[in-house]
């Protein structure tokens, strides 16, 4: 963008100073490209600012899964523990809970990244299929 803008600015300015350049450029005529310029600077800036915003949605989601894996690490444990307790306590009738057993196991990050990874390439695919047909 700002690349874009310095050449429009010397393209200007250089049509200013024609005579006294050593080559020629084609002359900035307001009337003739001025709503070409300013339809390519608009145009650029809201592709930059599509491709800012796509790159802080992709941050978040990265983000809000890492939360997701923490909290549910966190979870786990606190079951674990609440289990632990259960069995510590005499007053409380120890039973075997397969729910509470398999809620204490943490998610595995790397099995969550290859479940992400095979749906992301299983609806990849049945687009680049519907786009087929």
């Amino acid at each position: 963008m700002y690349s874009l803008l310095v050449i429009l600015t010397l393209w200007i300015v250089s049509s200013f100073f024609d005579p006294f350049l050593p080559f020629n450029l084609p002359p900035f005529s307001w009337s003739d490209q001025g709503l070409d310029a300013a339809a390519l600077v608009i145009s650029t800036g809201v592709l930059v600012r599509q491709t800012r915003q796509e790159n802080f949605a992709e941050q978040r989601a990265q983000l809000m899964l890492q939360l997701n894996l923490l909290s549910e690490q966190k979870i786990a444990k606190m079951i674990a523990l609440l289990e632990e307790l259960r069995t510590d306590m005499p007053n409380v009738m120890d039973r075997h809970d397969p729910e509470a057993e398999v809620m204490q196991e943490a998610a595995d990050p790397l099995a969550v990244l290859e479940a992400l990874q095979e749906n992301l390439s299983q609806e990849l695919s049945f687009t680049e299929e519907n786009n087929r047909r």
